[in-house]
């Protein structure tokens, strides 16, 4: 990231992205993968153990790295939450559990100041220190990214993606599996139907001009859905990797002890 092309501006105009996903309280790991050369690092406020206060623990240790960009998955649309995620420094949001148009220009409008939305400008708190303190500045630098992962959200996805100010929209497929009646995530009976979803939301994105996203089990999904038509995908996550690795390590050892 140089300062005439930032995450946001990067992401508006459809690069290939890769990020990472955090789902842990540990700013001394976080910081440790923000050092890798990631475009940026999702933090989870949704699903993750993470709490509110860690929020901005975890966007000083991205910062720290000086090398990929901040973004947090908020718990839901509530222009609150969004605010909050945005005063800590974040250069953009995840919201999940989008349904509908509406709701995504609730969203947007909450990451932007008067006159555009209905953001309330910081002061002198993080986000102040990392963007300035010039409203129309700040609001070229934050992205708001809406998640595509419900069946209402399919019936309205031209709708959604044409939202003003939308930067991109970023598929769940564990969400959107169920919504397309699998049993669980990774159900195959579900694959063609997800599939044919997921060409469906790259299609719309693409026609509206918008990013589209998504997160990914691992580096080579990632590549193949890049490959498809995604312009940015999440890899993982810290607790999932932690879980791996801690186990085939384990088996090795329990291997070499059987030798």
């Amino acid at each position: 990231m140089t300062a005439t092309k930032t995450f946001a501006h990067r992401l508006r105009g459809r690069e290939r992205l890769v990020g990472y996903w955090i789902a842990l309280d540990n700013p001394a790991g976080t910081e440790r993968i923000a050092r890798l050369g990631y475009d940026y690092v999702g933090v989870d406020g949704q699903h993750g153990v993470m709490s509110q206060p860690g929020w901005q623990s975890a966007m000083l240790a991205v910062d720290a790295g000086q090398r990929s960009a901040g973004v947090i998955r908020v718990p839901s649309v509530d222009p609150i939450a969004i605010g909050t995620a945005l005063d800590t420094g974040a250069r953009g949001v995840i919201v999940p559990m989008v349904n509908s148009a509406q709701e995504a220009a609730v969203a947007v409008r909450a990451t932007r100041h008067w006159p555009a939305g209905t953001r309330s400008l910081s002061g002198p708190v993080r986000a102040e220190l990392r963007l300035g303190a010039v409203p129309a500045e700040i609001d070229d630098e934050v992205v708001c990214i809406v998640m595509i992962e419900t069946a209402a959200a399919l019936d309205e996805l031209d709708e959604i993606c044409a939202t003003p100010d939308l930067a991109a929209v970023y598929v769940g497929p564990a969400d959107l599996s169920v919504a397309l009646g699998a049993r669980f995530f990774g159900d195959p009976e579900a694959q063609p139907a997800l599939e044919k979803a997921l060409h469906r939301i790259t299609a719309a994105a693409e026609r509206a001009g918008i990013a589209c996203g998504i997160h990914c089990l691992d580096g080579a999904s990632a590549a193949a859905r890049l490959e498809q038509g995604f312009t940015f995908a999440t890899v993982s996550s810290d607790i999932t990797h932690l879980q791996q690795i801690a186990a085939e390590h384990l088996a090795a050892a329990r291997t070499g002890e059987q030798g």
